[in-house]
């Protein structure tokens, strides 16, 4: 490989990936509501109003969150599939500065911080939310 060749604004364009503000309060949306759905167990008992209002929470805050994933990825399957993407990379056909943008943006989206956490939130919460409740129904 000619690393005199190199792209030196590849390496600048690393922030590139940051997320618009949009996605961090849909990100932000998504953990409350996680929050929310895990805390039930333990309002339950204490107040049954405050489960209630957490389910809710819960339950709307994952509706609108999931209907803005959905509608990201289907954004991006219809970008994919106008530019025939998937038919270019399995039959090595050349790519276009278009078709190195959405491999890119598909690529940060995978790589983002922000994903892992969500993940690692709803992981915890759901353990800890395990737990509580097992403590809750057989040892309280």
């Amino acid at each position: 490989m000619d690393t005199n060749n190199r792209c030196f604004t590849c390496d600048a364009g690393h922030d590139s990936c940051r997320d618009s503000l949009g996605a961090w309060i849909f990100f932000i949306l998504g953990i409350v509501a996680a929050l929310a759905i895990r805390v039930v167990t333990l309002l339950i008992h204490i107040d049954p109003l405050y489960a209630q209002i957490a389910w809710y929470i819960g339950v709307g805050g994952f509706l609108v969150f999931f209907i803005y994933k959905f509608r990201l990825a289907q954004k991006r399957a219809q970008e994919i599939t106008r530019q025939d993407l998937i038919k270019k990379i399995n039959c090595h056909l050349p790519l276009q500065d278009r078709d190195y943008s959405l491999i890119g943006a598909i690529l940060c989206g995978y790589s983002s911080k922000k994903e892992r956490i969500n993940y690692f939130c709803i992981f915890g919460l759901s353990a800890l939310a395990l737990i509580l409740a097992v403590y809750f129904d057989f040892f309280k």
